[in-house]
C-alpha cells in the first residue's frame, strides 16, 4: 500500500504509469545484448532531416535563454501551411500534451470522455487522471466503429477522441464517414481527431483512398480540434514537440493552461526547418511504403495475420501469446512492441526500421516461431 494513495486524487490511484517501448539501454542492461535493433516506438528510421541538423547546430549558443514562450516563428510557419489563424494553435510538448489540454479544459469529474476499443493509451490514462469515465466503444475490425461510439454519446459526455490512423492498429476512417461522424456530435461535445500519423496515411500508395485531413473542416465545426506531430514523419520524437488547431476561442481556452515554455528552444527550430523539409517526409514516406510491402508479404509467408495498416507500423498476429514470442526476440536484439494492454493479447506491434532492421527482425521471428 503506498501511503501516499489517501493523499492523491482518486483519478490517479487507479492508474498505471504510460509504458513506452523498451529502451535500447534497458535491454542491454536486462540481457547483455549489444546488437540491438529498435521497432518498437514507431519512430523515423531515417532521423531528423538535414535542416532540422542545421538548425540545431545553429541554435546551441542560445540554450542559456528560455524559448519563446509563444513560438510565433513556429505558429507562423503553421499558419501558412494550413491556412488557418496563428490564434487557432496550440503548441505541445508533443501531441499527447495538448491531448491532455482538452480534457483539462472541459472535463470534470464525473463526466465521459468517449473512444474506442484498441485506441491511444493515453485516451484513458487522460481521462481517469480527470476524475472522468471512460466510455469505450467497441471495435470494429480493430478500427473504430462510428456508429457505436455515435449510440455511446449521452449528456455526460464532453469530449471524443477519434485517432485517423489508429494506434496501434494502423486502420483509418474516410472522409466521408468521418465528417458525417463530426457533423452529428453535439457542438457542445469536443471532438479531437488525432492526426499523428497523417503524413504517412495521406500517401496513397498505401491504399488509404479518401483519407481526409480533418483540418480543413475547422470552419465547419467550432467543437473540432485536430492534432498533429513531428515526432513521426519528421523524425522529431527525441525533442517532443507537437500541436493542435482548432477554432480560436476553443484554441485561448488550451492556451490559458499550456504550461510556460511548454516547448523548448530547439524543437522551436527543428519544427519549424522540419515543416520546410518537405523533401525528407517524402523520403521518409517513401521508404515505409517499401518497407511495409516487405514486410507484410513476408509476413503472409510465414502464415502469419496482421492488420492492414496505414501508419509506420504493422500489427501482427502470431497466432498464440505473443509475450512470449516478445521476450524471444528480446533475447536476440530484436525490440517490439506488445499490445496486450490494448485488448490484443495476440499481436505484437512492429515499427517499420530501414530495410536491414527489418530483415532483422524478419528472421528473428522465423527463428523465434520455428
Amino acid at each position: 500500500m503506498n501511503r501516499f494513495e489517501d493523499l492523491a486524487t482518486p483519478g490517479v490511484c487507479g492508474l498505471q504509469p504510460y509504458q513506452p517501448g523498451k529502451p535500447i539501454e534497458e535491454l542491454q542492461r536486462e540481457y547483455g545484448v549489444s546488437d540491438i535493433v529498435k521497432l518498437a516506438s514507431n519512430e523515423n528510421p531515417l532521423g531528423p532531416g538535414p535542416r532540422v541538423r542545421e538548425a540545431l547546430a545553429n541554435g546551441l549558443d542560445e540554450l542559456a535563454r528560455y524559448p519563446d514562450g509563444n513560438g510565433f516563428a513556429l505558429k507562423q510557419a503553421l499558419s501558412a501551411r494550413h491556412g488557418v489563424d496563428v490564434a487557432q494553435i496550440t503548441l505541445g510538448n508533443g501531441s499527447s500534451d495538448v491531448l491532455e489540454f482538452v480534457v483539462r479544459v472541459f472535463v470534470q469529474p464525473g463526466d465521459e470522455v468517449l473512444f474506442s476499443e484498441h485506441a491511444f493509451a493515453m485516451y484513458p490514462i487522460v481521462t481517469r487522471a480527470a476524475g472522468a469515465k471512460a466510455v469505450v466503444a467497441p471495435a470494429r475490425d480493430w478500427g473504430h466503429d462510428l456508429e457505436a461510439m455515435q449510440a455511446l454519446i449521452t449528456d455526460r459526455t464532453r469530449v471524443i477522441f477519434v485517432a485517423n490512423p489508429n494506434n496501434p492498429t494502423g486502420t483509418w476512417l474516410h472522409g466521408d464517414e468521418l465528417r458525417a461522424f463530426v457533423a452529428a456530435v453535439p457542438e457542445n461535445v469536443i471532438v479531437v481527431i488525432d492526426e499523428a500519423y497523417f503524413e504517412y496515411a495521406s500517401d496513397p500508395a498505401l491504399g488509404a483512398a479518401g483519407y481526409p485531413d480533418a483540418s480543413r473542416w475547422l470552419g465547419d465545426f467550432p467543437n473540432l480540434v485536430v492534432t498533429r506531430t513531428f515526432s513521426k514523419a519528421h523524425g522529431l520524437a527525441g525533442l517532443r514537440v507537437g500541436y493542435s488547431l482548432s477554432h480560436a476561442d476553443l484554441a485561448n481556452l488550451l492556451n490559458r493552461i499550456r504550461p510556460p515554455f511548454n516547448v523548448n528552444s530547439l524543437a522551436l527550430l527543428a519544427a519549424e526547418a522540419a515543416l520546410a523539409d518537405e523533401e525528407h517526409v517524402r523520403q521518409a514516406v517513401h521508404l515505409n511504403v517499401e518497407e511495409m510491402a516487405r514486410v507484410t508479404d513476408a509476413v503472409t509467408e510465414m502464415g502469419l495475420e496482421f492488420i492492414p495498416s496505414v501508419g509506420n507500423f504493422v500489427s501482427i498476429d502470431v497466432g498464440g501469446d505473443a509475450a512470449s514470442v516478445y521476450d524471444a526476440l528480446l533475447r536476440q536484439g530484436v525490440i517490439v512492441r506488445p499490445v496486450a494492454n490494448y485488448g490484443m493479447p495476440r499481436h505484437l506491434r512492429v515499427t517499420l526500421g530501414l530495410q536491414e532492421d527489418n530483415e532483422r527482425f524478419l528472421a528473428a521471428l522465423r527463428k523465434v516461431l520455428a
